[in-house]
Parts: C-alpha cells; structure tokens; sequence
C-alpha cells in the first residue's frame, strides 16, 4: 500500500503525458473526427516531424536522442491513425467535393500537385519510393550493422574500463557512467534495428491505404451516391492523394532523421558544425570545384549565369577558408639572459630521484601541457589511486627526457636504478589480447610491457575492429600509466620510506592524537613501525587501517621487538581485511595445503631461521618451486585465488622462498583465517611431486 501510494505521489503532467497520448492516438482510429480537428492534427504531425528532425540535426551524438526509437513509433502510430480517420471522412463525405476532408488535405491536393490527380498519383510514388527503398532501407541496414558491432565490442570496451579503473584513470563513478553507457549504446542501436520496421511498414501501408480509399471511393461515389465515374474519380483521387501526401512527407521527414541518427559519428559538433567543417574548411577542394564550374559555364549552350555565379561563391569561400588556415608563425622566445660562471656548490651535486619517468624525444607531447599532454594528469590518478590501495601517498614522480633512449623508449627508475622500460608508438593503440581475443590484427606485434601479454600495435582506422573482436585497446599514455601503476604497487615497500612514515603519523596524529602521542615513539619506534610497515606492503597487505596496527605493536612490544614477529602479530590482527582482499565474499575460503610430510621438513628448516630456504635439499627446494607456481597457475585457470594456507611458524620463512617462482600466490597462517569463514582445500603442495 505504501510503494502504491508513493507511485500515486508521483504523478505529474509529465508522467502523464505519455499514456494519455497513446490511449488519443488509439482512440483516433474507433471515433469519427470532426474536420477542424482533422486540420489540427494533421498539423501537428507536420510540426512534430520538422521537431524530430532538428533534433536529430542538433545532437552530438547518437545517446543524446536516446528517445528516438520510442519516438519513431508514436509518430508512425499517430500518422495510421490520422490515416483511418481521414479515410472515413473521405469515404463519407468525399461526394461532397474536394474540401470535404478539410482544408489541409485540400490543399495538399489542390496546391501541390494542381489539382490533377495524374501528377498527385506520380509524386505519391515517387515519395513513397524514396521513402522505403533508399532512406529507410538504408538507416535499417546502418542500425543493423551498428547494432551487431555495438554488442560485439562490448567486452572489449568493458576490459578497457577496468584497465583504466586499476591503473587509476578513472575513479568508481566515472567507470560505473561510462558503463551505463555503453549498456544505453547496445541498447539504443537495438531498439533501432527494430524501430526501423516501423518506417518501412509505414510506407507499406500508405500506399494500401491509398489504393482501397481509390477504389472505395469509386464504389462508394458511383453506387451510393449516383456520381459519374469522372466525377467520383476526380474527387476520391485527388482527396485521397491529398492525404497520402500530408502523410509521407512528415514520414519522409522521420526516415530522413533515423538515418541522420545513426549515421552520426560521436563527436563534439552538431551536424551543421560538422557539414561546414569537413565539406567547406579545405580551399583546394573549393577552388576545383570552383574550376570545373567555371569551364562548363563558358561551353555554349549551357547555363551561363547559374554556372559562373555559383563558382564564383565556391571561389570565395576558398579565399575565405585560405584566410582562416594561414595563422601568423609563433615568434621565437626570446634568448635566456646569459649570466657569469658561479662557483660549485652543493646545488650542482644532482639529488637521485626515489620515482622517475624518463621519456624519448618523441613521447615529450605526452607530457608536456602545451601540446594538450594528458599523462600528467594520469599519474595524478595513479597516485591518488594507490594512495586509497595502500594507505600512504607515494612520492612524486619526476618527469625528464632522455637522448639515451630510443626515440618511442621511456624508463622508470626507482632510487636512480631502473625498475621497468619499453616502447611505444605515440598516435597508435596497443591492442592486447588477454587470451580470450579472435583473429588476427595486421599491426606491429608486440608485447604489453607491464604484464607480458601479446599485443599489437594498430592504427587508429583498425581501433573499432580489434575491440570488436576482443582486443583491450588502449593508447600510448595508458600503456605507460599503467606500467607506471605495475611498477609502484610490485615496490611498494621500498617507496615507504621515514619521510613517507613521518607523514603518515601526522595525518593519523589529527584523527587521533592521542593514540600517536601515546604510543610512538615512546612504546612504538619510529625504526621498528617501518620495518613491519614495509613487510606488510612486500606482502600485499595494505596499511589504512594505521590504529589497529599501532595498537597491536603497543600489545606485543614488550614480548619481543623482533620485525617478523611483530609482523605476524599484525597479520592476525588484520586477518578479515587481508583475506577480505584476497577472496572477497563470505563463502567458502578455497586453499592449497602442505603435504603433511613436507610440512615436518619445512617445520625442522624453518629453525635455521634462513629465509633463503637453506636447510632444504636442492632438488626439494626446486621441486617445491615449480610445483608451487603450477598450482597458483591452475588455480587462476580455474578462476580461484591462489592462497596457500600453512602452519604460522613457517608462514613468513615460506612467503619470502616462493615469491620468486609464483609472486601470485598469497601465503597465509591457520590463525590468520577469521571464524567466519569456512576452509576448503582444492590442492596440495608437496607428497610425491615434491
């Protein structure tokens, strides 16, 4: 009761506007319509096609007349109508002569055609053909194919979404529109596809509607109204013919925006911005055109006047855009005032950069805000993506050219030391296959720097083809934000340094300042805090929640002041937020277990306190590791993650000696695991295999 009162609550004009013009535009076809009134609608239908079409004209791009198929139909369905009901006018009154079915009717049979029936029959079929055979058989093919290829390439621009919500380019808000938009893209050129029938059967039933009111009204006029077959002829022709036409041209008007609609390319422009733009911008194309009709106009026998006065405007609209195109050269920049040799200082000693990003010469636009470089702003979102990851804001990266790499080369260096490099085609895009992509794309083949997938670079002409058939596609600055983001997150730990941990206490310090007054560094050092911070972000484990971490270092700080130890007693403490991380849900937490016999010889190594995985036999230890990054690889096949589940006291010891094979897998203690959830093991590591 209450959800029907709230939907009654809701109602408005506006809400209203709708049915009630539906159940009219049904009623028109049962109930006999006075004249007048014929008039007004059949006006209406006029204004409302001439509406229809600018808008058509004035949107930028398909979306924003997302309406238009919901459109289509209520005017095809509002010119039927007008359709039954002026043939029942006609069919009744039309005895009476010409001007029985109103007057606009009249005068689209009397003024545009003549009067002669003849001519009104020819132009009907001329526009009925235009009509159904070229516009509207071609907006349907149109709305076909896009709708096709729409949905083709959506997993293709969905995957590009996620890439650019992980490598921090986007935000949640603006990945969830972009979803909806293309969801509305599918969506619209579907609805399309099919709203293109109601044109087509439009037409279909215009011209039945014309032969039965031709050959009703000669039966009607010669049996029951004892006319002549000239004068029954005369009249039912010309007011049928009359009312066939006040009924095309609005539907010529409608078919005419439905192709307009989805024949737009998006862009920033109207089609009147775009027409002026593309056809009338290049003074060459002008000039010839203005050529070629200047030499027919002086052939005699021709047009003269008509010929020489439109080339005459074609010449000066190619003056006129020469005009426009020819900007006046940038001056130079003035020389840099030259100064006296200083003496060296402790300025010249060049500081080594914790984050950098040395670009070739031809990447310099990607970064550079005077040629609308936009990889600034990505790494702003890369930092401020980690940021929320994490839990501490990474240091700023510097940004510099370099003459010793190759022109498309970049290189990110960490501490001075480089941590990853590639290369990219600035004006192409990467398209990569993430193992699910059909066909072959004609491009340089490559590989994605930042996960080592296949991929290959296309032109911008083959950018909707490789989404379609399943590439991600993405272009140069995302590839190297991207990697940029890889190559922060993989260290992490060695980006948190004491200036980062100094700034962390002092933001935690005004959230809660009694907590960092208490605790550090008079119960908690600031060296010891580092440590367990680092250990924790090598581990994947993030550090937002800083209050649970402080107060449990301040618990176990007088058992031991060991980092490892410390760590692990974190590690319990944020047991929901890091397998919440890992496996999100609440259902079964699926793991590997140890063999029981190599979890006894890990047990006696982890003694030795050599995380190097000394202690072990070497063809065990290489075993262990290729088995180990089997099972993460088949649990990631299998759509799982990979976790390995083992005893607390070997947990640390056996995470540092399988990250190197399987840098996937996430090691995890049986105290780590929350009572909530439920342990289901799906492999072992070890037995006779290792």
């Amino acid at each position: 009761m209450a959800e029907a009162a709230a939907v009654r609550g809701k109602l408005s004009i506006g809400t209203l506007t709708g049915p009630i013009l539906i159940i009219l535009v049904l009623g028109m076809m049962m109930l006999p319509l006075p004249t007048l009134l014929l008039d007004l609608l059949f006006t209406f239908n006029i204004a409302m096609s001439i509406i229809v079409l600018l808008a058509a004209l004035f949107a930028l791009r398909p979306l924003d007349f997302s309406v238009f198929p919901t459109v289509l139909l209520i005017t095809t369905l509002l010119r039927l109508s007008l359709n039954v009901a002026s043939t029942r006018v006609v069919l009744l009154e039309g005895h009476t002569g010409p001007g029985a079915a109103g007057q606009v009717i009249e005068a689209f049979g009397d003024f545009l055609v003549g009067g002669n029936y003849a001519v009104g029959i020819v132009v009907f079929v001329i526009l009925v053909v235009i009509n159904f055979v070229v516009i509207t058989k071609g907006a349907g093919r149109i709305a076909e194919v896009s709708a096709r290829f729409t949905l083709d390439a959506m997993p293709g621009k969905q995957m590009a979404i996620d890439a650019d919500l992980n490598a921090g380019l986007i935000g949640e808000d603006e990945a969830r529109q972009r979803r909806q938009t293309i969801s509305q893209e599918a969506d619209f050129y579907g609805s399309m596809d099919g709203a293109s029938k109601f044109v087509r059967g439009d037409a279909i039933a215009g011209i039945i509607i014309t032969v039965i009111n031709i050959v009703g009204g000669l039966a009607v006029g010669m049996t029951q109204h004892n006319l002549d077959f000239a004068t029954a002829a005369e009249n039912y022709t010309l007011l049928t013919i009359g009312d066939g036409l006040v009924a095309q041209i609005p539907s010529l008007i409608i078919s005419t925006a439905a192709g307009i609609v989805v024949s737009r390319v998006t862009t920033d422009e109207d089609m009147s911005q775009q027409l002026v733009s593309q056809l009338f911008s290049q003074p060459a194309v002008l000039y010839i055109a203005a050529s070629v009709l200047g030499l027919l106009g002086v052939i005699p026998g021709m047009p003269t006047l008509a010929f020489l006065l439109i080339a005459g405007a074609l010449a000066g609209g190619g003056y006129l855009a020469a005009r426009r195109s020819a900007a006046p050269p940038p001056a130079p920049p003035p020389p840099p005032p030259t100064a006296d040799a200083a003496e060296v200082g402790w300025e010249d000693v060049a500081a080594v950069d914790t984050l950098g990003l040395e670009v070739g010469y031809r990447l310099i636009p990607l970064v550079d805000k005077a040629q609308d470089g936009d990889l600034l702003r990505r790494i702003r979102g890369i930092r401020k993506k980690i940021a929320q990851d994490l839990g501490f804001l990474v240091p700023a990266v510097h940004i510099r050219d370099s003459l010793e790499l190759k022109p498309n080369g970049y290189r990110i260096t960490l501490k001075g030391v480089e941590a990853g490099a590639g290369d990219v085609l600035v004006g192409q895009f990467l398209a990569i296959n993430p193992g699910r992509a059909i066909g072959t794309l004609s491009g340089t083949p490559t590989k994605d720097p930042a996960f080592g997938l296949p991929a290959v670079w296309v032109e911008q002409s083959n950018r909707e083809q490789a989404i379609a058939m399943g590439y991600t596609v993405v272009d140069a600055g995302t590839v190297i934000a991207t990697h940029l983001s890889s190559v922060v997150q993989a260290h992490s730990s060695e980006l948190l340094g004491r200036e980062e941990v100094q700034s962390l206490l002092e933001h935690l310090s005004k959230e809660s300042p009694k907590l960092v007054e208490e605790l550090v560094p008079k119960v908690v050092p600031v060296g010891i805090l580092h440590k367990v911070l680092q250990s924790l972000l090598t581990e994947g484990v993030h550090i937002r929640d800083m209050r649970t971490i402080l107060e449990t270092l301040a618990e176990y700080m007088a058992r031991t002041q060991d980092p490892d130890e410390l760590t692990a007693a974190v590690r319990v403490s944020l047991s929901r937020a890091i397998i919440q991380s890992i496996s999100p849900g609440g259902g079964d937490l699926q793991v590997m277990a140890l063999d029981p016999a190599l979890e006894q010889v890990l047990v006696q190594a982890s003694q030795a306190k050599n995380a190097e995985g000394a202690g072990l036999e070497p063809n065990l230890a290489e075993n262990l590791l290729k088995q180990a990054a089997k099972l993460a690889q088949d649990q990631e096949s299998a759509g799982r993650p990979a976790i390995l589940m083992v005893p607390a006291p070997i947990r640390a010891l056996l995470s540092r000696f399988l990250r190197r094979a399987a840098p996937q897998l996430k090691v995890i203690s049986h105290v780590e695991i929350p009572d909530s959830r439920t342990i289901k093991v799906v492999a072992v590591l070890g037995g006779r295999g290792a």
